[in-house]
């Protein structure tokens, strides 16, 4: 009786766990191409850990915390490592439907692959979109790269600020000397009139200058 009873489940499970049934989704393993000579055996006790992560994902959706691991049943397993699983309803014996696994699947896809220290490349669920990689946190807060390009900027404005000035008081003090070799030089300067040189008019000595004297004006004294 026992012997019929035993069966008569496997003959059930096998018509619900085939390639392409309904509801069933396709795993493909590559174990050694992740962990090279590291890679472990793909057993009995792997395909234990596999349903025991199916059904830990499917108790997370709401109305299906009662899955228990002897629901997600395993078929057409390959050594290459590849296989269909389906997850069924105990209570009708049918195959619970596959948008419910995919979400739970979704859902905890990190903790399966960290189960098997496997990746969305390495632990492909064929009809399951991989999940996108959670954002990481910079090792530096943003606050103190905000502060310190902040601060960068004050100092290069107060340091342009510093040089302009300095070359502003630079011009003032070159204005003043430039100015007095100018005059110098207009006060040195001899200009020529009819072939004979004339001393220029010193206007802050008042000199007069003697080519332009007529005789009676040089022989009087003054």
């Amino acid at each position: 009786m026992l012997w019929l009873l035993f069966f008569l489940v496997t003959a059930v499970q096998a018509e619900l766990c085939q390639p392409d049934a309904e509801n069933a989704f396709k795993v493909r393993l590559s174990i050694r191409t992740a962990l090279g000579d590291k890679a472990y055996v793909w057993d009995t006790n792997e395909e234990y850990l596999f349903k025991a992560m199916v059904a830990f994902s499917m108790r997370k959706v709401p109305n299906r915390e009662m899955t228990e691991i002897s629901h997600v049943l395993l078929c057409n397993v390959t050594q290459r490592v590849s296989f269909w699983f389906v997850v069924t309803d105990p209570s009708n014996n049918h195959t619970l439907p596959a948008d419910e696994v995919q979400s739970a699947i979704r859902m905890n896809r990190n903790r399966i692959n960290n189960a098997f220290f496997l990746n969305d490349q390495t632990l492909e669920f064929l009809k399951i979109p991989s999940t996108l990689a959670p954002p990481t946190d910079p090792s530096v807060p943003i606050w103190i790269i905000v502060f310190g390009v902040v601060f960068c900027i004050v100092i290069v404005a107060i340091t342009l600020l510093v040089l302009s000035g300095i070359r502003q008081r630079r011009r003032k003090n070159k204005g003043p000397s430039e100015m007095d070799d100018t005059e110098d030089k207009c006060d040195n300067t001899v200009t020529i009139e009819n072939g004979i040189p004339c001393d220029p008019l010193d206007m802050k000595g008042g000199h007069i200058n003697d080519t332009f004297m007529t005789e009676e004006e040089r022989l009087t004294p003054l």
